[in-house]
């Protein structure tokens, strides 16, 4: 083999390792921490407190700092992979407009979205408000924020959408990554699996700002 082929080869190998890795990362810790965060945020059904306890507060220092690592790192080597997916795949939807191509382009447009709106939520949410005031976000705060600012509501329907869709979507390209799915009919029931992991994340996404609207009145 010539070193030419020889480092075709170890580059397509290196790609496809990192493609591996990224799509285990957006599932785990990535995904199970995004569902259980959702699943947090429909305290606000309850009330102001519970929903302080169970988004914002921490049984310890360490229980937070344990948590950033595991969620922040992970979603940087994500993003750093991703971002390099960006700008070296093309989409060939206007040449085959073939529905793997549409869902293909709808996730990297929704991966630019997550990458704002969580840029924002997390220093918003997370990081400003300790850096002004000691303590995670107060629930009045972003009740108020729901129901008198309409860029707020918007940018949190948007921003949960793209990301209720990305981590459906995503659940996809880590089954075919891992071999998990490959036949034509175990990719059809995939796609339904998809689609309903998709409408409960956006179930309760959209149900905890309802919440957040309500209070804010």
């Amino acid at each position: 083999m010539s070193n030419a082929a020889e480092s075709a080869t170890a580059t397509t190998s290196s790609s496809f390792l990192r493609g591996r890795v990224a799509s285990l990362l957006a599932i785990a810790p990535l995904g199970v921490w995004t569902c259980n965060h959702l699943w947090n945020n429909l305290s606000a059904f309850q009330s102001a407190d519970a929903w302080e306890k169970s988004v914002t507060e921490y049984a310890h220092p360490l229980a937070q700092m344990f948590t950033g690592i595991l969620v922040l790192v992970p979603l940087m080597l994500h993003t750093v992979w991703g971002m390099g997916r960006l700008f070296t795949s093309r989409s060939n939807v206007s040449s085959y407009p073939m529905w793997e191509n549409v869902k293909y382009l709808v996730q990297r447009l929704s991966a630019i979205g997550v990458l704002f709106f969580l840029g924002a939520h997390i220093f918003k949410a997370m990081i400003e408000p300790r850096l002004k005031t000691g303590h995670g976000e107060r629930f009045v705060d972003i009740a108020w924020h729901m129901r008198h600012h309409p860029p707020t509501l918007v940018v949190y329907i948007l921003g949960t959408l793209a990301v209720a869709y990305h981590l459906a979507n995503g659940i996809a390209t880590f089954a075919m990554s891992w071999g998990l799915v490959a036949s034509k009919a175990s990719l059809r029931k995939s796609e339904w699996l998809n689609w309903t992991a998709f409408a409960i994340l956006l179930a309760m996404s959209w149900g905890s700002i309802y919440a957040m609207w309500v209070a804010g009145a």
